[in-house]
């Protein structure tokens, strides 16, 4: 990717996290460092799998939310975990909405964790 279509990218996505922390809107992680990178941005309505059965967050997040990010990794794991989520949040009628992770596709970064080293080079 040249400088340029990085840089726009970059803005794009950081416009995002600002338009996602301005609403705060929920947004689902794998783990501690998903979410430790998230709040490095000022993110701070986050929900942690860490290894929790899905159907205990899913809970969590329709008892208090009506729309969510689902921000878990963007490899074929993380990919699994985003489809049961979205498919088990959806059939409750919450808002999922995609494009943080949408954006996030477009760059080389596949772990979340990874955000904040991501963004500073």
């Amino acid at each position: 990717m040249q400088d340029k279509e990085f840089k726009e990218l970059h803005d794009e996505i950081i416009k995002e996290i600002s338009r996602l922390k301005k609403n705060n809107i929920a947004i689902i992680v794998e783990g501690q460092n998903d979410c430790s990178a998230l709040e490095s941005f000022g993110l701070r309505n986050i929900y942690e799998l860490n290894k929790k059965p899905i159907y205990y967050v899913v809970e969590q997040v329709i008892s208090r939310e009506k729309q969510c990010v689902i921000l878990t990794d963007l490899d074929s794991e993380g990919k699994k975990l985003y489809g049961k989520l979205n498919k088990h949040l959806s059939s409750f009628g919450i808002k999922i909405e995609n494009r943080l992770r949408e954006l996030l596709f477009k760059t080389k970064l596949r772990q979340i964790e990874g955000m904040q080293s991501y963004f500073e080079d």
